[in-house]
């Protein structure tokens, strides 16, 4: 638990904080140990054995509210012994309940028809803060908190700090085999349009559209500098026996070469798209991991699950164990917001056991189909352009990470809005970037 609330302290003040400065915050009971700090954090008892893991362990619900922040465990009071300052609003036991997924460890009854949590089900949304990355508000008041204790402490600069425009590659292209023919003639298409599009110029398929993608997200990239900007495309290289996983693709077939020569000519990079059926039986990872680092000769360590559908918050340990650094899956698939509580990325913590992993988890700040699908949000052209913006809004005020999803097959010629959605999104990150 130490090292555990040490990362909490950390991860709260930021990594600009000294850690001199981190070192005047304590979290304790015993008011011996109070004059040995400037700031010290009274524990509600979240994290005690008697309390922890219980259904009824959650915050309850109207919240209270510590300096107009939702205060999910102890008391909103701020109150000085000597020179030290304590605060009984336990900020570490809120911020461990939403970066750990706490609330999906003990309501497991609830999933979707996916097996996911839903988002609207979660206390963020319920309580109204999905849209606001409560642990970083938490970080600023505690560095608040620290210069009223008299310690200076600088606040981060308000700027995205990393942006990651990522493109799942589900269905790379609309009609290249003669499976796609037969379905297509199956849902009525005409035969002749599509033995044109099997048999004509890759760059004619609607579905692909990469080049077009990659191209906006190069022009993002130079104004942000490569440094601060980086491109993915994550690849499926498994999911047989699942309707979910369709279409399956020859990643060794000359459209995904293609594909291929032009994201390492775009300079993007390769994760693993994990299958519908992996997230199933997480076992599946490090042999669909392989199978994409046989098929393009590379290493893999990052990856996002197909559906964002990364059921249980443990499963996340599989990934490790086949060898992932990052995972860019945190995102509700329902509501767009910050599933983690955080714009920033952070170390996997395991809710429970109580402790870390070395995964670091990117949270997904928006998704094209989380916008747009009728059965998530439902928002129009105009609605769905506002609600990205004031999320990245949230993510540039913490100096945090913006990390996007956009699908090649949703920015289809005539299909829908997200093309021109993509496209002012990514002219309004470059003014707020600038």
């Amino acid at each position: 638990m130490t090292d555990l609330i040490c990362y909490l302290v950390r991860f709260l003040l930021g990594d600009h904080v000294p850690e001199e400065v981190a070192a005047q915050v304590g979290y304790t009971s015993d008011a011996a140990l109070f004059p040995q700090y400037r700031v010290v954090m009274i524990p509600s008892g979240f994290f005690e054995d008697a309390t922890f893991g219980r259904a009824d362990s959650a915050p309850a619900l109207p919240l209270r509210l510590v300096e107009d922040v939702p205060l999910l465990f102890g008391q909103p009071s701020v109150s000085r012994a000597g020179e030290t300052l304590l605060v009984r609003a336990d900020l570490l036991a809120g911020a461990f309940f939403l970066l750990s997924r706490y609330e999906e460890t003990v309501r497991r009854g609830v999933r979707d028809v996916h097996g996911r949590f839903p988002g609207r089900e979660s206390l963020p949304f319920r309580a109204g803060f999905i849209h606001r990355p409560l642990v970083d508000e938490y970080g600023r008041l505690l560095r608040r908190w620290l210069r009223q204790a008299g310690v200076p402490v600088q606040e981060p600069p308000q700027r995205i700090r990393r942006l990651c425009l990522t493109h799942d590659v589900d269905a790379p292209f609309a009609c290249r085999t003669w499976r796609n023919v037969a379905w297509g003639m199956a849902g009525g298409e005409n035969l002749r349009k599509l033995l044109r599009l099997k048999f004509g110029a890759l760059e004619d398929d609607p579905y692909y559209t990469f080049p077009r993608l990659l191209r906006e997200d190069g022009q993002v990239r130079t104004a942000f500098g490569e440094e601060h900007c980086d491109i993915y495309l994550f690849f499926k290289a498994g999911g047989g026996g699942e309707k979910a996983d369709r279409p399956h693709y020859n990643l060794r077939g000359k459209d995904i070469r293609r594909l291929y020569s032009l994201l390492r000519d775009s300079r993007a990079k390769v994760g693993l798209h994990a299958s519908y059926r992996a997230g199933k039986n997480p076992a599946l990872v490090a042999a669909e991991k392989e199978r994409l680092q046989r098929a393009f000769s590379q290493e893999i360590c990052a990856n996002r699950h197909h559906f964002l559908a990364s059921r249980e918050p443990e499963d996340m340990a599989a990934l490790e164990q086949a060898g992932i650094t990052d995972d860019f899956t945190m995102g509700y698939a329902d509501v767009a917001g910050f599933r983690l509580g955080t714009s920033r990325p952070v170390r996997r913590m395991d809710a429970v056991n109580r402790r870390l992993s070395a995964l670091t988890l990117h949270p997904l700040t928006v998704m094209d189909a989380t916008l747009s699908n009728p059965g998530y949000m439902g928002l129009n052209l105009e609605e769905a352009l506002d609600c990205a913006i004031r999320l990245t809004e949230q993510v540039r005020q913490f100096n945090g990470e913006l990390t996007l999803l956009w699908h090649n097959s949703s920015t289809v010629e005539g299909k829908g809005y997200h093309t021109a959605l993509y496209g002012s999104l990514l002219e309004k990150i470059i003014d707020i970037h600038a």
